[in-house]
């Protein structure tokens, strides 16, 4: 993919993701300063990088993947096993960020600024430019209404991948029905051997009681961050009003007036949010929760970041 903009996929960054939106921010990017190069010390005193190559510390093996250096099989569990298999070292572990973002129906929805999909996409968009930028490679995995799959890759070219993958399923709109967080997570499991960091941008609908299991299962090869994506009247109580909706080609109105009812209503859309907030907190993960209106970057950098406090 180059750098031209895809005409017939640009929306018009508020109810269809902006595919030159999203290759603009890289300039954003630019102009945040990085936290410095996490250092460890390893076994007998080496030292291990966030620097992609053959590392020193074998990390562990996974199912061979398209793309592998085929110098790094692992030809003992190869053998075993009947099926190709890729050594994975330290350096590697920590060079790769998988991305998982949430394309149901649900998604497309927003009362300020810009839905939820749009919003989704600028901070996938900004998480690319931003891990890219630390030498880091990044893959990204879509589910619900799109399915889709970009394995890691590094520089410019594998940001321009990912920023138009975005755009693309966001034009085509869900081909599939809703589908789960957890059994998004069992699905893809595989890809998720080999990413050091692994982060979840949802609105926090998709999660079901099955998620924080799922979850646990990635934590414990990497570390799991997760990104809320809420609209204003999924975070607030409404005032009193009519409030407008459209929906499949429909419009309709919802009235709410007395504070039982608009606390019923503000119940009911944060459901989301909660799920995704009580996960968070429950198993120890850094998160945050962004709505429509906000920028995007500020939540990057602290879950990609050093951030602060879980």
């Amino acid at each position: 993919m180059n750098t031209a903009v895809d005409a017939s996929i640009d929306g018009d960054g508020r109810t269809r993701v902006s595919l030159a939106e999203l290759i603009a921010l890289r300039a954003r990017v630019a102009r945040v300063k990085l936290p410095p190069e996490r250092v460890h010390t390893a076994r007998h005193g080496q030292q291990s990088s966030r620097l992609h190559g053959r590392g020193m510390d074998y990390a562990e093996s996974r199912a061979y993947q398209p793309g592998d250096d085929v110098r790094r099989l692992d030809w003992r569990l190869t053998a075993r096993s009947g099926r190709l298999h890729t050594k994975l070292f330290e350096e590697e572990r920590e060079g790769r960020l998988l991305v998982v973002v949430d394309t149901n129906a649900g998604m497309r929805f927003g009362t300020r600024a810009r839905f939820k999909s749009v919003q989704a996409a600028r901070a996938v968009a900004l998480a690319t430019w931003y891990a890219m930028r630390g030498g880091d490679k990044v893959g990204l995995i879509a589910f619900g209404g799109q399915r889709g799959q970009l394995r890691a890759q590094g520089a410019q070219r594998g940001a321009l991948a990912i920023a138009g993958a975005l755009a693309r399923w966001d034009a085509v709109g869900p081909v599939h029905g809703d589908e789960t967080l957890a059994a998004a997570l069992q699905r893809t499991g595989r890809a998720a051997h080999g990413a050091r960091r692994v982060l979840v941008v949802t609105d926090g609908f998709s999660c079901d009681d099955a998620t924080r299991g799922s979850l646990l299962g990635v934590a414990r090869r990497a570390e799991v961050l997760l990104l809320g994506v809420s609209d204003a009247l999924e975070l607030n109580v409404p005032p009193a009003g009519r409030y407008p909706f459209a929906h499949n080609g429909e419009r309709f109105e919802v009235e709410l007036h007395g504070q039982a009812q608009r606390e019923a209503f503000a119940q009911a859309m944060g459901e989301g949010h909660r799920r995704l907030q009580s996960l968070a907190t429950e198993l120890g993960l850094r998160h945050r929760i962004i709505d429509t209106a906000a920028d995007p970057l500020d939540g990057i950098a602290h879950l990609l970041g050093k951030g602060g406090p879980r």
